[in-house]
């Protein structure tokens, strides 16, 4: 009875122990089963891809037998003959394991057959890898998308390169493979930004400042840094402490330097800067070195574009002394011919630049000798507003007590009947539209028509 228990539990213990090493064999077996079905759908990708040309290869999957693996040709013989000869050993071996495994022979030998199959399998894949990842193509990147530097999110590979990127992600969580040979990917272009203007175009600079300001300007070709710049030393020229300072850095000659250039943007930010810094009368002596380019560029620019309301703001600023108004006289037809053409906000500017000349009076016989469209006489309708019809009377007035200071009434004969002397004076044309005028809706207008008709 006791050599009966005794063999009974030898025989128990041997049955345990081949049980478990047939556990950890068929553990190890199915590993081996997924990574060549690993394997075969990424040889099925690389096949499906159109930029990527290199040798397939495909492996039979025999669930039960683990046999029937084949090396198939899909370039020339010579590569088929390769191909076949270095993976021979992985398949041949694993059936050779099994075999002897499926034979007999003990623990230890199919231990042992267990071990050399793994060690046979992980150098045939690790060899089989390596060829594999020098035939990869490279990750380009489609060109109509920009890539931001650094971590790469948000770049879009093209077809080939995001294959090729999958491919690699899904096998590094599957298992550790040997390191690839694959050339390296291109580099990533990492796209400029803007250049960030140190300052913002609202703050109040110091001396120290405008100089970075003034030199950033004057060394940019950029339109947009050019444009930021503008602003900024425009607000800034709206102090009187930093019209002195802009001044005395040298910075009217760079921002002149600009109302020539093609860019509307620009020239329109240059004005407005040259306009805010000529409210002082010692830039005034600069600027004026300007002024017949920016009469020139206001007269042939877009009508009623911003552009010319600019040039149209600075000159009139510079045009509130008589030191400079002789340095516009030849400009007097073009003048008017504007304050015809223009719109509502043009009008207005024109008439406020043209009584800055009426108000000196020695500019008045060059002023009413030029000629004026006769359309000119439709602006003494009560139709406009009252901004119109105040600025039209205030020019009337100051011709017409000019002519009368100056004596040219008794010289009319040197007046053609095209000059504006002729339209304000002789016609008498104004006289009766500003007379119906005399019964306006507005009060203020009433009381202007009125001091108008009791200096006639």
């Amino acid at each position: 009875m006791g050599r009966t228990r005794e063999a009974g539990c030898v025989a128990a213990g041997v049955v345990i122990g081949a049980g478990a090493c047939y556990c950890v064999y068929r553990l190890a077996w199915r590993r081996d089963e997924s990574e060549k079905i690993w394997d075969e759908d990424d040889e099925d990708d690389e096949e499906e891809s159109s930029d990527i040309a290199e040798t397939g290869v495909q492996t039979g999957k025999g669930a039960n037998a683990g046999v029937g693996a084949a090396a198939r040709l899909q370039g020339d013989s010579k590569a088929r003959t390769e191909v076949a000869v270095e993976l021979k050993s992985g398949p041949d071996v694993k059936v050779e394991a099994h075999s002897w495994a499926q034979s007999g022979g003990g623990l230890e030998a199919k231990a042992k057959a267990l071990f050399s199959t793994l060690k046979e399998q992980a150098s045939t894949k690790a060899g089989k890898g390596a060829r594999l990842g020098t035939i990869s193509g490279t990750r380009t990147l489609a060109p109509s998308l920009p890539c931001p530097g650094g971590r790469g999110g948000g770049c879009h590979p093209t077809r080939s390169g995001a294959r090729a990127g999958s491919r690699a992600s899904r096998k590094s969580k599957g298992r550790t493979r040997a390191k690839s040979t694959r050339t390296p990917a291109t580099a990533w272009p990492v796209r400029r930004g803007k250049f960030n203007f140190p300052y913002k175009i609202d703050d109040i600079l110091g001396a120290t400042d405008l100089q970075k300001v003034l030199n950033i300007l004057e060394r940019t070709n950029d339109p947009f840094i050019q444009e930021v710049a503008l602003v900024t030393l425009g607000n800034n020229a709206a102090y009187s402490f930093n019209q002195n300072a802009i001044r005395e850095l040298g910075g009217l000659p760079i921002i002149a330097k600009l109302i020539k250039t093609k860019d509307p943007i620009i020239r329109e930010k240059a004005y407005n800067a040259l306009n805010n810094l000529s409210v002082n009368a010692e830039n005034q002596g600069k600027i004026k070195t300007y002024i017949s380019q920016v009469c020139d560029d206001t007269m042939i620019c877009r009508l009623d574009s911003a552009v010319q309301m600019a040039g149209l703001r600075l000159l009139t600023n510079m045009t509130v002394t008589n030191h400079y108004q002789h340095l516009l006289s030849y400009s007097f037809p073009d003048f008017f011919a504007l304050l015809f053409l223009g719109n509502y906000f043009t009008k207005i500017q024109i008439m406020k630049l043209i009584i800055n000349f009426t108000e000196n009076p020695a500019m008045t016989r060059e002023l009413v000798s030029c000629k004026v469209p006769s359309e000119l006489i439709s602006l003494f309708n009560k139709e406009w507003d009252r901004e119109i019809l105040l600025n039209i009377l205030t020019l009337f007035e100051n011709i017409n007590d000019n002519i009368k200071n100056e004596g040219l009434a008794s010289s009319r004969k040197e007046f053609s009947r095209s000059s504006l002397f002729f339209l304000f004076k002789e016609s008498g044309v104004c006289v009766k539209k500003i007379k119906a005028l005399a019964n306006h809706n507005d009060l203020v207008v009433k009381v202007k028509v009125l001091k108008v008709l009791t200096k006639l």
